[in-house]
């Protein structure tokens, strides 16, 4: 059998990590990297192509490569009284992925369970397609739902002003339309676990990427029905389900007690934040939380109704709860430090 150096292993693994982001250029970018030739990347090139772990399109001096798929499996479960998640993953999703190291492993139990309950309990749809997709890099969950749709679903529930809010309260956490059976939680920690998390319905894409305090809204084409929620993570990450909830919890109890809250998301369009009534949608449901940080990143300013209600009113009304900011501008600083003096 050949032996393959540890310089040869950490080309390979240069080159899948960086290939889906670089199809056209890989060859340019990892030569540059290791200070070696083009032409003693392309042995490598060649010889992952002919492993069947990346494919090749083009001519030569045109040539993209990206990564194959090693498989790609979907089933479709109907909704039934009966129906468990953790029986639907211990019978038949967790065999498809059980090669995976068992960090890994522990986060897509944790991720497909709570995403797929969700469909069972709140989309009022009789069916979920789940879809699984593998590469020598990373592994991608695909569930669709023909429900009501999940932010349609909240908007009507929590009367909400429309879809948009609905997605800015998922990010604060514990948030559910059904607070006997949910704590709120499985969205928020589910989002934060993966290298990447999505959700399109309705025609509202939400996304956030790991690392990223902040989530996307997207407007997108109207998705018919139902919710899709696409899930992606990288088949060696180091990462584990215990570090991320240790970000967000109190390492005695594990209580949910913090959440970071995008100011952003309460800018409609190009209006400024400036009333009382934005920052109350900025506030609602934070009382929840023992420490509130509140991200002014993209945020250019805030009006003295908006500060003042939100650094002096409710710290007059909930002195035990702590706030912080981050990312904000000095003219924002200002606006706070003012209405904290009043």
């Amino acid at each position: 059998m050949t032996k393959v150096s540890r310089k040869g292993e950490d080309i390979r693994l240069y080159i899948l990590e960086h290939v889906e982001k670089h199809p056209n250029d890989i060859s340019k970018i990892t030569a540059e990297h290791f200070g070696i030739t083009r032409q003693g990347v392309n042995k490598y090139l060649q010889k992952l192509c002919s492993e069947q772990v990346l494919t090749k399109s083009g001519k030569t001096q045109g040539s993209a490569y990206k990564l194959a798929a090693l498989s790609e499996w979907r089933e479709s479960f109907q909704i039934t009284p009966d129906i468990a998640e953790d029986l639907v993953w211990t019978n038949t999703i967790r065999p498809v992925v059980s090669s995976l190291p068992d960090n890994v492993l522990d986060i897509w139990h944790y991720g497909f369970t709570e995403m797929f309950n969700n469909a069972i309990d709140h989309s009022g749809g009789s069916e979920i397609l789940t879809v699984i997709k593998k590469n020598a890099v990373n592994t991608e969950m695909l569930l669709i739902d023909n429900g009501v749709g999940i932010f349609n679903k909240i908007k009507t529930e929590l009367n909400l002003l429309d879809e948009r809010h609905a997605i800015f309260e998922l990010h604060k956490g514990k948030l559910t339309t059904d607070p006997k059976n949910h704590m709120g939680e499985g969205i928020f920690f589910t989002s934060r676990m993966f290298d990447s998390f999505d959700i399109l319905s309705g025609g509202v894409f939400f996304s956030h990427k790991f690392g990223d305090d902040r989530d996307w809204i997207l407007e997108n084409d109207k998705f018919s029905t139902g919710t899709a929620v696409w899930m992606e993570l990288n088949n060696h990450k180091a990462r584990t389900v215990k570090s991320v909830f240790d970000q967000f919890t109190s390492k005695t109890d594990y209580g949910f007690n913090k959440t970071v809250v995008p100011v952003k998301l309460a800018q409609y369009g190009n209006d400024k934040l400036i009333s009382r009534s934005q920052a109350k949608r900025v506030l609602a449901r934070v009382e929840l939380f023992k420490i509130v940080i509140f991200d002014f990143k993209n945020v250019d300013y805030i009006g003295q109704a908006f500060a003042d209600q939100i650094f002096r009113v409710f710290t007059q009304n909930h002195p035990d709860i702590e706030l912080n900011v981050i990312n904000e501008n000095p003219e924002i600083e200002k606006m706070i430090k003012r209405a904290k003096k009043c």
